[in-house]
């Protein structure tokens, strides 16, 4: 792991990185280097974190699976029972489980975002409600890319009377002592490593989502791309993205935080006397909800569980892939970053960064740590798009 986390420097341009792996449930790998911060040349140190992006979704999901556990809603419950207003346009059909698992029908939004819109979760929420879908919920799926962090955050408001940053917090993040924030006090500035936005080079191959989204007006890779209140290009690095609480793509973390925040739910759903989920709901974290040869969004094939990105192998086809085990749940963030668990090996990882890569999942950097890790465990191979035990 050291050799693979050290050749990412050399060979792929790694600027500055983590990597944490647990086995069983001890911590047997937790790496960082590099620089943090290039303007200034300050380190990447133990404590670093940064934004993670979509990695983000796991902890958003979490926090709902987290209150499936307690009877506060199921995976089958409607919307409409918890947020009344979302029904409208014909929406009243959805589920929590198609809030999770990205076919509830709003992947984005049509009209125009107000100035910082993103930054007004009321705001947010209302216009998710007025939102006429795509389609109607459960007909197909499409990466919520941004709006799930409202879809499924908005649910854990309401079921807890708590904001979607504050019961994260209190019921995951502090109960396991990680370090991992959904809305960043301002102490903990210092600690940020700004994000490093890839520049696109002459030759380079296009994303199939960046290819629509840059050259079909209206389309959902376009509003993703262009509706989005610029926190993908511009407000991941101010502090008023950082405090935000954008259960889509803002959380900040490292890969410690992201790795231990998995570890419960790679050993049968609870850590050293914490329980957070049972055995019926850990199994349907895990379990294929939504499965498409092409996502109305990322305009590739994709895999999810509920509220998880599942092994997504592309590399046949030439477009972008997440290979983990066949059992593994997790989610990538912009630009490479992971977190997931393997319940079936008792693993736990997360990998993070400040360097994007290319897409929105996973490239050369993140794939070749999480392929070292299988490759360590022995009798492992990647047959039927994910790693296998041979």
């Amino acid at each position: 792991m050291r050799q693979a986390f050290a050749s990412n420097f050399h060979d792929y341009g790694e600027i500055g990185a983590s990597c944490c792996v647990t086995l069983g449930g001890e911590t047997v790998v937790d790496l960082w280097g590099g620089v943090a911060d290039q303007a200034t040349s300050r380190p990447w140190e133990e404590d670093t974190i940064s934004v993670v992006f979509s990695a983000t979704k796991g902890a958003t999901a979490i926090c709902a699976h987290h209150l499936i556990e307690r009877d506060a809603f199921t995976l089958d419950t409607p919307v409409v029972e918890l947020w009344p207003e979302f029904g409208a346009q014909g929406k009243d059909g959805a589920t929590v489980r198609m809030m999770l698992d990205h076919s509830a029908g709003v992947p984005v939004l049509r009209e125009k975002l107000k100035e910082d819109g993103i930054y007004d979760w009321d705001y947010m929420c209302d216009r998710l409600a007025a939102e006429q879908p795509f389609w109607q919920p459960g007909e197909r799926n499409g990466y919520h890319g941004l709006t799930f962090g409202w879809t499924v955050g908005e649910l854990v408001r309401r079921a807890s009377g708590k904001s979607l940053g504050t019961y994260f917090r209190e019921n995951v993040a502090e109960p396991l002592g990680i370090d991992f924030w959904i809305g960043l006090p301002e102490e903990m500035e210092p600690r940020v490593a700004p994000m490093i936005f890839r520049r696109h080079q002459p030759g380079d191959a296009q994303p199939p989502f960046l290819e629509v989204g840059l050259n079909q007006p209206g389309s959902i890779p376009h509003l993703f791309l262009f509706n989005s209140g610029g926190f993908l290009s511009r407000g991941c690095n101010t502090r008023e993205g950082h405090a935000a609480e954008l259960g889509g793509a803002g959380g900040i973390t490292n890969a410690r935080g992201l790795a231990l925040m998995y570890r419960p739910f790679a050993n049968g759903g609870s850590w050293d006397g914490v329980d957070m989920v049972g055995p019926d709901t850990l199994a349907a974290m895990g379990e294929v909800s939504t499965a498409t040869n092409l996502d109305a969004n990322l305009q590739i094939p994709t895999r999810f569980a509920p509220g998880f990105m599942k092994s997504m192998d592309n590399r046949g086809l030439g477009f972008e892939s997440a290979i983990i085990g066949a059992g593994a749940f997790g989610h990538v963030g912009a630009g490479g970053s992971i977190g997931f668990a393997d319940p079936e090996l008792g693993l736990s990882f997360g990998y993070t960064m400040n360097r994007m890569g290319e897409g929105l999942l996973l490239n050369e950097r993140g794939q070749a740590l999480v392929d070292a890790v299988y490759r360590c465990l022995g009798g492992m191979a990647v047959r039927g798009g994910a790693w296998r035990r041979a």
